[in-house]
């Protein structure tokens, strides 16, 4: 009797700890899984300057992910439902469909801009699957604007991996370990949040006309700084600048062009990489949305007429004007040292 009770512990014992093995692969393999889904990489680059999960819960320009998720996913929502509503506020932003009232109280209707559907489908195809980041400080946040439901019914709770011990599938990267076409795109989209967080902001708080002020006196220097951040030479280039210092060159006019056919086809564009000898210099492109045309749309029709003046003050040569929405208005150029 007495060798068989030990041998009915031993073997619990051996269930228990292949048991917790197997947990442990599941997860290590679900990680990877969401590592390889193309439609993290999307998300980042696409969606993270304004609804980034690093910044702070007072200086944020729109909601993060995991918001937008909770409040476009319940216990019945398929995944078919869930990316055919994704897209279609992407398509058409508007106040009458938000789903987020507090968010578009607060920052405004998003600006319309033209993504491939099949780049949407993919950020909210892994949004659906995966766990995504979110801030430290969303948890509670989002309990008390439920009333301490704990997300009672949206977000199908902790089984899609959505409460405090979620795993962090967008955690930070040391830059220094990516290929060259992936860190050049991480340094550029860094440096676009920084500029697009003050820039927005300055817009939501004081109007375009502080904007411009904005741009005309912060941009170089914050831009400078994310340089200095990341010790390499990040520019904003453009075939049809407002300030002079901008204009592209003979090879930033030809990677400007090959972006407009890849936006013109519908293509997700790409980071283009030149390397030479220990120098690595990577171009990725900068579109316009709707925000945008405030200041380089079409004038009289987008770009109102105090706009107008203060454009002519500030850049008497100016040639950044007459966009429309997801127009290839530059490139980013980050060159960086091996």
């Amino acid at each position: 009797m007495k060798k068989l009770l030990i041998l009915l512990i031993f073997s619990v014992l051996i269930f228990s700890c292949n048991n917790s093995k197997n947990k442990e692969y599941s997860a290590l393999e679900k990680n990877q899984e969401a590592n390889k889904h193309p439609g993290k990489k999307l998300m980042e680059t696409n969606c993270y300057t304004c609804h980034s999960p690093s910044a702070s819960q007072e200086d944020r320009i729109g909601p993060p992910m995991i918001a937008i998720k909770k409040h476009y996913l319940n216990d019945d929502t398929t995944k078919e439902q869930f990316i055919a509503a994704i897209q279609s506020w992407i398509k058409n932003p508007n106040a009458e469909d938000a789903k987020m009232f507090g968010a578009v109280r607060r920052f405004g209707v998003m600006p319309k801009q033209a993504y491939p559907e099949e780049t949407i489908k993919q950020i909210a195809d892994y949004m659906y699957q995966f766990d995504i980041e979110q801030p430290e400080w969303f948890e509670d946040h989002f309990n008390e604007e439920k009333g301490n439901q704990k997300g009672k019914g949206k977000g199908k709770g902790n089984r899609k991996g959505q409460g405090q011990g979620m795993q962090k599938q967008q955690a930070q990267t040391n830059f220094d370990t990516l290929a060259y076409g992936e860190r050049g795109l991480k340094y550029a989209l860094s440096t676009k949040a920084v500029l697009g967080k003050n820039l927005m902001g300055t817009i939501q708080k004081k109007g375009t006309l502080e904007a411009l002020a904005f741009c005309n006196e912060k941009a170089y220097p914050l831009t400078d700084s994310m340089s200095v951040l990341h010790n390499a030479d990040i520019k904003r280039v453009s075939d049809k600048p407002r300030n002079q210092n901008n204009q592209a060159n003979k090879k930033e006019l030809t990677y400007i062009n090959s972006f407009k056919k890849d936006i013109k086809n519908g293509f997700e564009p790409k980071p283009i990489v030149d390397q030479v000898d220990n120098k690595a210099q990577v171009y990725y492109p900068i579109t316009t949305n709707t925000m945008c045309l405030q200041c380089h749309g079409k004038p009289e029709q987008d770009v109102k007429r105090p706009i107008l003046e203060e454009l002519k003050k500030l850049y008497p040569n100016d040639n950044a004007l007459g966009y429309g929405v997801n127009e290839v208005r530059g490139v980013w150029s980050v060159t960086f040292y091996e």
